[in-house]
């Protein structure tokens, strides 16, 4: 099957829920077993069922299993927020001792919690430049055990050479982690170019409504093992209700990315063309940073890029531009169906790589409005960026 046809049917059979077509939502903690040979066999995981309702309900194990087939993973785990799936592989995955090295692009509260726990618990941590490529070679070292990337980065959209990254990685013994949630498993398939483990914010694209929290981590079976010893022990379950969301999500992932991607680039193209812009990333548009790169190894785009102001933009004047959008919204998330913006700077916690933006960033994602209305919101807001100056 196509992966647009794979992301309707994966994760639901109707045979085994009295021909819902839908996997429900399964409430339940407390199992009960027929029989004490029942009973002894779940304790000892020989069991044919589940054993307790942390880990093992339908609709959490039919989303976990669509995604990990989706993106050609050995085993998914579903978790309850994006930041979750980001953090815990490196849990899993490393020890006191150990060092990962880190994309200086990558999202804040990740490079958060690798600065004060994992560095806390006796991990060395180290970032490296976005766009290394294959002279990440010169930052290995025997204790290397994980390279962390996120592709395109947060906030700078930085395109990452992941296959050269991998070669590399794996020659020295390190696997590699992913975050893949800007491009989905439809975007870009993460195990066909050398990840180990890739993870997902679903509460964005994967959910897709504004109204879920969930992370979904997908590993190889070099690291499914030790992910899978972690997310158990650690009783990070997501709720059934949430995990239905991202089952619901799933169904209409292909035809938003499509709606997302075909409108960002129309909205894009013509930001580009604006007096006030300085530069569009976006590595979906011609002649954009990583673009070559991006028409290499992805097979789709979203709806989220940044643009750069020109730099004599104030803050009064993105204050005058931003307060009175009537589609544009502002808010740290994205993935819905609305359209947000937001002011940021790619260069707020980088430590040995600087992006040169040449003025004040916007953070953009396009919705599902019709583009037209969204260039007609934007344009009145340059004009009062404008008018403020």
């Amino acid at each position: 099957m196509k992966p647009e046809t794979a992301v309707v049917h994966l994760g639901r059979d109707p045979a085994k829920h009295l021909g819902a077509v839908n996997t429900p939502v399964y409430r339940a903690s407390t199992i009960v077993f027929p029989t004490l040979d029942d009973l002894e066999a779940s304790a000892e995981g020989r069991h044919p069922g589940i054993g307790y309702g942390l880990h093992g309900l339908p609709t959490v194990t039919d989303l976990q299993a669509a995604v990990a087939s989706l993106e050609g993973g050995a085993r998914g785990f579903a978790v309850p927020s994006g930041l979750a799936a980001t953090t815990l592989p490196l849990l899993a995955l490393l020890k006191a001792g150990d060092r990962v090295l880190i994309t200086d692009s990558v999202y804040f509260p990740t490079r958060r919690f690798a600065t004060n726990h994992l560095v806390r618990n006796g991990i060395e941590v180290a970032f490296y430049d976005p766009l290394a490529g294959a002279a990440i070679e010169s930052q290995m070292t025997p204790n290397t055990r994980v390279v962390f990337t996120e592709s395109p980065g947060s906030l700078s959209f930085d395109v990452q050479d992941i296959p050269a990254i991998a070669e590399v990685a794996h020659r020295h013994g390190a696997l590699v982690v992913m975050d893949n949630s800007w491009a989905t498993p439809l975007g870009f398939r993460a195990f066909d170019h050398g990840v180990d483990v890739s993870v997902h914010a679903g509460t964005k694209y994967l959910g897709g409504h504004s109204d879920v929290l969930l992370g979904v981590i997908v590993c190889n079976e070099a690291a499914a093992d030790p992910m899978h010893r972690l997310w158990t022990d650690m009783g990070v379950a997501v709720s059934t209700d949430d995990a239905f969301l991202g089952l619901r999500g799933l169904r209409t992932l292909a035809a938003r990315l499509d709606r997302h991607q075909a409108s960002a680039t129309k909205v894009a193209t013509w930001l580009a063309g604006r007096p006030e812009v300085h530069e569009v990333l976006y590595p979906a548009l011609p002649g954009a940073r990583g673009h070559e790169l991006w028409k290499r190894d992805f097979r789709r785009a979203s709806g989220l890029f940044t643009i750069v102001l020109e730099p004599s933009c104030t803050r009064a004047g993105l204050a005058a531009m931003l307060d009175r959008m009537r589609l544009f919204r502002m808010g740290w998330s994205w993935g819905g169906f609305e359209s947000l913006i937001i002011p940021t700077d790619p260069n707020r916690a980088r430590a040995v790589s600087r992006f040169e933006a040449g003025g004040p960033c916007l953070r953009v994602h396009v919705g599902l409005e019709d583009p037209d209305d969204l260039m007609a919101d934007l344009d009145e807001g340059f004009e009062r960026l404008g008018s403020a100056r």
